[in-house]
Parts: C-alpha cells; structure tokens; sequence
C-alpha cells in the first residue's frame, strides 16, 4: 500500500506499508512503513512477522516482481511454508489485506499531524500504536471478537521460531563459485578470501544482494565459515 509522504528538511519522501495478515483471526503479524519497495522490505517485514506471530503453514502474496525472488522462495522452502502467489489482476483474491489497507486508510491515516510525518520512526511509532491500541481492540464485525482475542484463542496451534539470527540466514540469495588457486572467489567483482582446503573446489555461498556485506560458505545445508573480503593494505 502507498503510504503518506514524509516531510524531511523541505523533501518529500514517499512511503509504503508492508503488512502480513493471519487470515483465521485478522491479526496483522506484522506491518511497517518503510521508504523502498525492494526484497529488504519484505524480508524485513515478514522476519518480523515469524519472530512475532509464528510460522504460517501457507504464505498468500502478491504476484509483484519483489514476491518472486528466489530468495524467498528458498526462505519459505526452509520454514515448511506452502507460498502461493495471486492471480494476475485478481483483486478479490486478496480480500482480507485489502480491507485492511482501507481500514488503514480510513482510521489511521487521518489522525497524522505534520510532526508523525516528520521522521519515518515517528510515523512508525504512531502506527505501532494505532495497531496495537485500536485495530487489534476493536470487535471485528465478522468474527464478533477482537483479532486480538480471536488469535489468542488458537495460540495453542501457533508454532513459534525463535533465533532472528537463523532467520536472516534463510533470506540470503544463494550461488555457486569456484575457489581460485590463490584461495579467492568473486563475488559482486570483489575478491573474498576461503579456507585454503577449498582450492580448485566448487562452493556454495549466500549472501545478501543489496548489500555483499557478509559471504558465507555452505557445506551439506550448513553454514561452515565467513569468507572474508580480501585486504588489499
């Protein structure tokens, strides 16, 4: 969902709300505004969601370029969860999430002042807020319960992971390189430094796309070492 813009020094700054919602109780698992539409957001939104809500054994996503990476896919593939995506222009299909970006739109959005769109924390802050004291309060006119209470009911059904760390882990794109004989591999047309009993092997590496800032060599699923960028001083 497009969100308002942000005012920072004179700048206008446009934002998105990325949202997770539990179809059986309407609890948002999570939601967060941020300044990118890139795979960042919504691994860092659905991160959140997993450490916070649970596992979901079927993610329902959008048919967005962003909702196809493999990085996801590897991610979901990991946890156990079925990902199914939308039809193409299938509005209906996502009925629940889009009711809740109205409901976004009509309760919350209105209540902003020139100081919540002041900083993207402040608007975050205010929505957390709006989230927890409001939506998840208020009886839902379908369920005749709160999302909050509907959730706790079944919170005995809910299966829970909690190592954040892992987590990231599981996000990161995955690829292949061969070990030159100085010991390096290329990555992003930066040298990285392996274990010298790689040599002249294949190895599987993860890492994160948008950033290269840590390669991680992987043996048999598992994450052996770090390589490390080479020092050229």
């Amino acid at each position: 969902m497009y969100g308002p813009y942000l005012n920072l020094d004179g700048k206008k700054v446009k934002t998105f709300l990325f949202a997770f919602i539990d179809d059986c109780s309407r609890v948002i698992t999570y939601a967060k505004f941020l300044t990118t539409e890139k795979f960042s957001a919504v691994q860092q939104v659905l991160s959140e969601a997993i450490l916070r809500r649970g596992i979901p054994k079927l993610l329902y996503v959008d048919n967005g370029k962003v909702y196809h990476s493999d990085n996801l896919h590897f991610a979901c593939a990991s946890l156990g969860i079925t990902l199914i995506h939308t039809k193409p222009y299938d509005a209906q299909s996502k009925g629940k999430i889009e009711r809740y970006f109205l409901t976004v739109r009509k309760r919350f959005l209105p209540l902003l002042t020139d100081d919540d769109l002041s900083s993207l924390d402040k608007l975050n802050q205010r929505f957390f807020s709006w989230l927890e004291t409001d939506y998840h309060r208020k009886v839902h006119s379908s369920l005749k319960m709160t999302p909050l209470d509907k959730y706790m009911s079944q919170i005995s059904q809910v299966k829970t992971y909690d190592d954040p760390e892992k987590l990231k882990l599981l996000f990161l794109k995955r690829a292949q390189r061969k070990v030159r004989h100085d010991g390096t591999i290329s990555v992003n047309s930066k040298l990285y430094q392996v274990p010298p009993a790689y040599i002249g092997k294949k190895v599987k590496i993860r890492f994160d796309p948008e950033t290269y800032d840590n390669i991680y060599l992987y043996e048999n699923g598992k994450c052996i070492t770090k390589a490390e960028p080479v020092d050229y001083g």
